[in-house]
């Protein structure tokens, strides 16, 4: 079953770049940590569906799959995503979904944005302020970040548990923006990313007590203008 885990060129100079990762039917070139991993159907769509392997708790760092050869610096990365929080989850659960970008070899080192499915359409406002988040490994966890510098680094977007939802993240340099559902704004803007420019890979990442799906990734690289002749 192909469900569209592959690189494909894109607008605004961007230039397609192989990945060994291939499409998500080939389990065996995603590399796992904490993740149970296998295709499914959800919603009517074909899927990857992923959830933890062990608990992990809430402060834990959940399930990701990582796309072996990807490097990514600058460009584009967009996929649909579906969360919702496990049967019986404890009551910290969102539903948390999300995509980590230049993921460095020691998987410790990365930059994240995800969304918190629940939050939403939360009536508790300050929980629906919550609903997107950037986070950084290993030293910005959303905790410091919320704590430091308050409502920087999450924001509200309108967002349904269980839905697919689509996720663009544009990266260039410090700067990371999402959009979600095909905004024509970002719901959120990093402008200063808390590892610096770098390059790495990408990986597909849920919360603790989240079962998540995955379909359409597209991983577009920023082309590298040519000098002057």
């Amino acid at each position: 079953m192909d469900v569209r885990l592959m690189m494909v060129a894109g607008a605004m100079a961007l230039a397609c770049v192989p990945v060994t990762a291939g499409s998500v039917g080939d389990l065996a070139r995603l590399e796992l940590q904490n993740a149970k991993v296998e295709r499914a159907d959800f919603k009517g769509k074909p899927a990857l569906r992923m959830t933890e392997e062990q608990a992990s708790g809430p402060s834990g760092g959940g399930a990701l799959a990582v796309l072996t050869g990807s490097d990514f610096r600058d460009g584009v990365i967009e996929v649909d995503a579906a969360g919702l929080p496990i049967t019986n989850a404890a009551s910290f659960a969102r539903g948390f979904i999300g995509v980590k970008f230049r993921i460095q070899r020691d998987r410790q080192r990365f930059e994240q944005l995800y969304i918190r499915p629940e939050n939403g359409r939360s009536l508790d406002q300050v929980r629906r302020n919550h609903s997107v988040q950037y986070v950084a490994g290993p030293d910005w966890p959303w905790e410091r970040l919320r704590t430091e510098e308050p409502s920087k680094y999450e924001a509200y977007t309108d967002l349904r548990v269980g839905e697919w939802t689509h996720l663009r993240i544009v990266v260039r340099g410090r700067t990371a923006s999402l959009y979600v559902d095909n905004a024509a704004q970002p719901c959120l803007i990093v402008q200063d990313m808390k590892n610096g420019e770098s390059a790495g890979a990408v990986g597909l990442w849920i919360g603790p007590e989240t079962e998540g799906y995955f379909r359409n990734l597209r991983v577009m690289h920023a082309s590298t203008p040519k000098p002057a002749s």
